[in-house]
């Protein structure tokens, strides 16, 4: 059968990746068409568009570059419908695959959402949207099988695909030779965040000489984007290997995404922040509806970690933080929070469970 992925940012190529190869164990015929990254390329996709072209975030951003995105959405569009796959298959990423939903609706082309849009958190009338438009839902935390209970839609709780990559990379090799316990900054995927967080983060850690800094890179950005940032500050440099870095760190500091949840499966103790365009942030204020910016925090329901967000995100904080996570105390509270974490996500297998939900799906649908 042929498959159609759509995602539009790191943890969507991650996960999508993981995705295909369950699929292919169920249909090893699969053939893949795809928006994504490298991850998903290396696994046998033919890549329309990387998403570091579709990276906009932010009110503002996605404003000022609106004919962009609307000019990518109509070429996923004619895409697809050249293509003709048996399945498109969602990922996340819902001010563009909600906007080709309703195309696939119309044309017949049946469409999963694996990884749903956070409508819990801000803009839940899309819940009708979904309703009406998408096929199957997938869901992969596990407070959102109630939240779409509620609004009378039936979804499936798969599991978090992230224990899947974890125990899949088992034992992680050093990637920086060091004496010193390693303090990990990962300032974002995007260029954007990366230019909003990176210099906060450094100005911190700069002042704790007991630590090695190490800057984790996110596939798709070049070290000279990093250094230009970090010109002036002494810190070591590591490209696409985030889990190897953080099964080495001591402390990380991290900005809000899916790389929360990444530091905590792996344990290490972290702050987490996030700074943004001072407009988009008011006008988001004002919308979303959680009390945490965190996955860490929203699946546990109360503050593991700490959260530094807007003005609150400083050097003073972040030094603060980072002498409170050295302290033994704080650590064994953060190991048992983080135990608790991996249990309310379920167990490893999500990419299968995800993979076995498509195909069935498709077969059912074939028989009506």
């Amino acid at each position: 059968m042929k498959y159609y992925i759509v995602s539009g940012e790191a943890s969507g190529d991650l996960h999508g990746s993981n995705l295909m190869a369950a699929i292919k164990e169920l249909d090893p015929k699969a053939e893949f068409r795809a928006w994504g990254g490298d991850r998903m390329e290396a696994e046998g996709a033919e890549l329309v568009e990387h998403y570091r072209n579709l990276a906009f975030m932010g009110f503002v951003e996605v404003v000022s570059n609106l004919r962009t995105i609307l000019g990518f959405i109509e070429e996923c569009k004619k895409d697809i419908a050249a293509w003709r796959p048996d399945v498109v298959i969602l990922i996340d990423y819902p001010a563009f695959n909600l906007r080709v939903a309703p195309f696939l609706k119309k044309n017949g082309i049946r469409n999963v959402y694996y990884i749903s849009p956070q409508l819990w958190a801000w803009k839940e009338g899309r819940v009708k949207k979904i309703k009406r438009f998408v096929d199957q839902m997938l869901v992969i935390l596990p407070f959102e099988k109630d939240f779409y209970a509620k609004h009378g839609y039936e979804v499936e709780f798969v599991g978090h695909p992230l224990l899947d990559e974890l125990k899949r990379l088992g034992s992680l090799e050093k990637v920086i030779e060091t004496e010193k316990p390693i303090l990990a900054l990962l300032p974002g995927s995007r260029k954007q965040e990366i230019r909003n967080m990176l210099p906060y983060y450094l100005e911190a850690a700069s002042e704790f000489d007991q630590f090695k800094i190490v800057v984790a890179g996110a596939p798709g950005q070049s070290e000279s984007i990093y250094r230009e940032i970090g010109k002036g500050y002494d810190f070591d440099f590591v490209s696409g290997r985030t889990y190897e870095l953080l099964s080495q760190a001591h402390i990380a500091l991290v900005t809000s995404g899916t790389a929360t949840l990444e530091t905590a499966l792996i344990g290490v103790p972290q702050v987490v922040s996030y700074r943004g365009n001072w407009l988009s942030f008011q006008i988001g204020r004002r919308l979303v509806k959680v009390n945490y910016i965190s996955l860490v925090n929203l699946v546990m329901g109360r503050e593991v970690v700490k959260e530094l967000v807007q003005d609150d995100l400083n050097p003073e904080n972040l030094k603060e933080q980072i002498k409170l996570l050295s302290s033994p105390e704080k650590r064994q509270e953060l190991e048992n929070n983080y135990a608790e974490l991996r249990e309310k996500l379920g167990g490893s297998g999500a990419s299968m469970n995800a993979a076995k939900a498509i195909i069935s799906g498709l077969t059912s649908n074939e028989s009506r």
